[in-house]
């Protein structure tokens, strides 16, 4: 899963690179878009996140026919959920980012991407399903090569798509967008035959109505909180947003640079929150409670433990690692404030994260809801915020790394006394 989880991150960075390239506006455009698809791909986590507790479950239960019909219905519930959100996110792009602080071209430029993102978002959901619905059944490893032929596909037609080649036009930002587009369609193509052909996961039996709803309504469970979880952070991200753009597009840039350079260190966590899972909710659902406790023990110790490395490498690396991505002074500078700040305190997002996945995994998804609101809505918002009375960007960014040190001890405090004593 760390390759995987690197691979995606990869394609973020190569986007931010080559969009960085083209100027401040381009670099800006991107920003504001990185938290709303970040929230809109977190509905396709939650749906993930559902499928995979229940099939996770069911598997360890033994119940090979509830398997087959769980990760059947599971798809076609996401198929229904993307086709009304990409027809609300065409409809809505322009006030939506305008509403965030998009203004002039820069607003322009976030409406060209991100209606080609809309208009590509079923061959991201489908995949990501698929993918929660193999590693629900002990093979992460599929996965996670898809994952990463879908990235270097994605990384290999940027600059093409982007810049121009050959016959193909120069598209600038956009050219991001359709590389993307390209590249998980290919994904869909090969979690398809996964699904189908070797795993052997899927349905071909056409359900009663009343199965189909039973179902979803034992997938939305896990999935609708697991989903408001995963949402709960980028949601986060575009308000805080929104106050850094009182600063200028030049602070609103930096913190694009940063939070995707804080995303790709914080890989190894993000891969322990999806590999979790299914140990887990396997081993939950065979009543086994007590590898489940010792899988969230020894995440909660890597995290902290890791984050010690991370913190290092921000304070002596922080300003090169930005220069790759721009090379404007201000950018720069305040980017590596963020990270030097921030970078400390990533250890606390990793316990919140795992906690969460974990009590996703094993049907507690309310409380794992419960851990990520604690840090981003209690803690996170209104500490960033607190820059526009101080009129400082850097207390924002002390803000945030005050929120992720809090909520990471509250939530170690919590993890194991919020566990119930074995699956209802």
């Amino acid at each position: 899963m760390v390759l995987g989880v690197l691979a995606v991150l990869s394609v973020s960075l190569a986007d931010t690179y080559f969009v960085g390239q083209l100027g401040t506006d381009e670099l800006a455009a991107l920003s504001f878009t990185f938290p709303v698809v970040l929230t809109i791909s977190s509905l396709s986590i939650g749906l993930s996140a559902g499928a995979s507790s229940i099939v996770s479950r069911s598997i360890g239960g033994n119940h090979t026919d509830d398997t087959r019909r769980l990760a059947t219905d599971s798809l076609v519930l996401a198929l229904v959920v993307v086709a009304v959100v990409c027809a609300a996110g065409l409809f809505a792009v322009r006030p939506l980012f305008s509403l965030l602080g998009a203004q002039g071209r820069v607003l322009d430029i976030v409406v060209e991407y991100m209606r080609v993102w809309f208009f590509g978002m079923p061959f991201l959901v489908v995949p990501m399903v698929g993918g929660g619905l193999i590693r629900a059944n002990g093979d992460s490893i599929a996965p996670s090569l898809v994952m990463v032929g879908a990235a270097v596909i994605n990384v290999g037609l940027d600059r093409a798509f982007v810049f121009g080649a050959g016959p193909l036009p120069a598209l600038g930002v956009a050219g991001a967008a359709w590389a993307s587009l390209v590249a998980r369609a290919c994904a869909l193509l090969a979690m398809g035959w996964f699904l189908i052909a070797r795993e052997k996961l899927l349905s071909s039996a056409i359900p009663r109505w009343a199965d189909m709803k039973h179902s979803w309504a034992r997938l939305l469970k896990v999935g609708v909180p697991a989903a408001g979880s995963n949402m709960v952070n980028p949601i986060a991200i575009s308000v805080v947003t929104a106050v850094l753009a009182t600063f200028g597009k030049d602070t609103v840039a930096a913190f694009g640079v940063a939070t995707r350079l804080e995303s790709f260190a914080a890989i190894p966590m993000l891969a322990l929150s999806s590999a979790i899972g299914p140990i887990a909710g396997q081993n939950w659902g065979d009543d086994e409670t007590a590898r489940t406790k010792g899988a969230m023990r020894a995440a909660f110790i890597f995290c902290l433990g890791y984050s010690v490395l991370i913190a290092a490498v921000f304070w002596l690396a922080a300003r090169p690692l930005v220069e790759f991505f721009s090379d404007d002074p201000e950018v720069v500078g305040e980017a590596a404030t963020y990270l030097r700040i921030v970078g400390a305190t990533l250890g606390g997002y990793g316990v919140i994260i795992t906690a969460s996945a974990a009590y996703n995994a094993i049907g507690e998804a309310v409380r794992g809801l419960g851990f990520t609101l604690l840090r981003s809505a209690v803690l996170y918002v209104p500490l960033a915020s607190a820059s526009v009375l101080v009129g400082t960007a850097w207390v924002a960014f002390g803000g945030i790394a005050a929120a992720n040190a809090l909520s990471g001890a509250l939530v170690l405090w919590l993890a194991f006394r919020w566990l119930p004593a074995s699956q209802a």
